[in-house]
């Protein structure tokens, strides 16, 4: 499927997770598709063992299950995002371009549903209020674009709902991982959607 679509080509693959970071050092793949379920060493270290490389490539992890508890997990080890084993073949490659280009690619529906596995915690007051706090530093921009991802928006949506060039959006985008200490876009979404909870 992925060998027939335009401006994709398909470099390489790994059986499990051990073979990953060799098929990186071979292939220097842009994006990686990643079954969240492996034998030996599974798709959430696999993931985190890409994430930790220079110039790591993006992970899409792959499941059958859109409330799994393994890919919070994942997301919360790198990944981009994730899909469905059974999502029609033309989203998965809009997927695949939407995470090359830097986009988010998980729906806000998606995302409530992986806060809600953790919202019953001991923890998720904590979390909540950690991430409020983390928003409150951001300026008034930066909260609103943040807001934007946490949305399901991409970088073109975001531009046109706040009048700012993509670059623009790309930059305040940069500037939220440092200021939030998050490493992509999906766990923006994560935390303005874990402040947005209310745990009282």
């Amino acid at each position: 499927m992925l060998s027939g679509a335009e401006g994709i080509d398909v470099v390489g693959e790994a059986g499990d997770g051990r073979e990953v970071l060799g098929a990186l050092d071979r292939h220097r793949p842009d994006v990686v598709l990643m079954d969240i379920r492996m034998p030996v060493v599974d798709g959430i270290a696999a993931t985190r063992l890409v994430r930790e490389q220079p110039d790591a490539p993006a992970v899409v992890v792959l499941t059958t299950f859109d409330a799994d508890e393994l890919v919070l997990r994942a997301l919360q080890a790198g990944a981009a995002g994730f899909l469905l084993k059974d999502t029609p073949p033309g989203e998965i490659v809009r997927a695949i371009e939407r995470v090359h280009a830097g986009d988010a690619m998980l729906s806000p529906g998606v995302t409530r549903q992986l806060i809600a596995l953790v919202a019953g915690d001991g923890e998720a007051a904590g979390r909540a209020r950690d991430a409020r706090e983390l928003l409150e530093g951001l300026s008034a921009r930066e909260h609103e674009v943040a807001v934007a991802v946490g949305q399901g928006k991409a970088n073109a949506e975001i531009g046109a709902d706040l009048h700012m060039s993509v670059p623009t959006v790309k930059a305040h985008v940069s500037r939220l991982l440092v200021k939030l200490a998050v490493e992509n876009r999906v766990q923006i979404a994560l935390l303005v959607q874990e402040a947005s909870r209310d745990y009282n």
